[in-house]
């Protein structure tokens, strides 16, 4: 069985899995089938977990937090939590919404802390002032380790990163983008941020040159690795009738370049003899920014499947083949 890799960031002296398991789906009318999952991913060195307040309306941190307690095993577990997601009535980037948020997490994760908490969103019409007031207090009471955001732009955190350093205080620790090897055409879902593709090299640039950890989501593409995707059924999944997320897909990944991008993924499979999913998990593992991988496995032989991943070695030459930056050169091999 492959075996997990961890890395760090500054602000927990935990080990943090490569692989962090996204928990959007879990439900408590389904607890005892999740428990058995998240066991089961435990056992297999999964020791990070990303969810939200959003999500299910609180059931992810409810299951999550049950799971952990019954386990007794929140220590050895990183927790990422989000808060202030809009709403259909406003948008809630504000200190209030933190602290609201913030005091709901804990009473569904059944715990006195998180390891790192994040702004779900941006609103860009917000100082950022305030917020990093707001995040500096929780974590002087214990209840935070470290903040950060998701889907902010860079700008914005070096302006929050700027106040922090000009008030004495503590910025942002990390950031949470969307990032595959396939770049989104569009937002996957308002307000999303992407640092794919060539749009996105800027921001891995600053990210690069700030050293600062990266917790990214949709690692897959919303499915668009599962090999179920054509140019020829992608209108198909944009029928009234389709699973919301493979629409989302559609929309979003099924593009022309990204179908050519998923020729070069099947070749470097079929070399390496592994699927379409762990060439493109090991992409972003094997990344110059090295990434945490966000992935929102189901099942357990999808989860082994990622975790194999781990293990697959692309170099840069590789990588940019990949992309379609160069060409690809292959070592001759020796003649007798």
């Amino acid at each position: 069985m492959a075996e997990m890799r961890y890395g760090r960031i500054p602000q927990s002296n935990k080990s943090i899995s490569r692989i962090v398991q996204g928990t959007a789906f879990l439900k408590t009318e389904t607890k005892a089938e999740h428990f058995a999952y998240l066991d089961q991913i435990y056992e297999r060195g999964c020791t990070a977990v990303d969810t939200g307040q959003s999500y299910g309306k609180g059931e992810s941190e409810r299951v999550l937090g049950e799971w952990m307690q019954s386990r007794n095993i929140r220590e050895n577990i990183f927790v990422l939590s989000k808060c202030c997601h809009p709403t259909i009535d406003r948008d809630r980037v504000t200190p209030f919404d933190i602290t609201a948020d913030l005091h709901d997490s804990l009473a569904r994760l059944r715990t006195d802390y998180i390891d790192l908490y994040l702004l779900h969103r941006d609103d860009v019409t917000k100082p950022v002032g305030p917020l990093v007031e707001r995040f500096n207090q929780h974590i002087r009471e214990g209840k935070i380790l470290a903040y950060g955001g998701s889907n902010w732009t860079p700008r914005r955190i070096a302006e929050a990163n700027d106040y922090a350093q000009q008030h004495g205080l503590v910025g942002f620790a990390a950031s949470s983008p969307q990032f595959s090897l396939a770049a989104p055409a569009i937002e996957p879902w308002p307000g999303c941020l992407s640092i794919g593709g060539t749009k996105g090299t800027a921001d891995c640039q600053w990210y690069q040159q700030e050293k600062m950890p990266l917790f990214v989501w949709s690692s897959l593409a919303t499915g668009f690795f599962s090999g179920r995707f054509t140019k020829e059924n992608r209108a198909t999944f944009l029928a009234e009738e389709t699973y919301w997320l493979d629409k989302v897909c559609a929309e979003a990944f099924c593009t022309d370049e990204n179908f050519a991008l998923l020729q070069r993924v099947t070749q470097l499979a079929t070399e390496k003899k592994a699927t379409l999913a762990q060439i493109a998990v090991a992409y972003v593992l094997n990344h110059q920014l090295q990434p945490f991988a966000v992935i929102g496995s189901r099942k357990i032989k999808e989860f082994t499947e990622n975790l194999t991943a781990v293990s697959i070695h692309l170099n840069a030459q590789e990588i940019d083949w990949l992309t379609g930056n160069k060409k690809r050169i292959r070592p001759q091999r020796e003649t007798l």
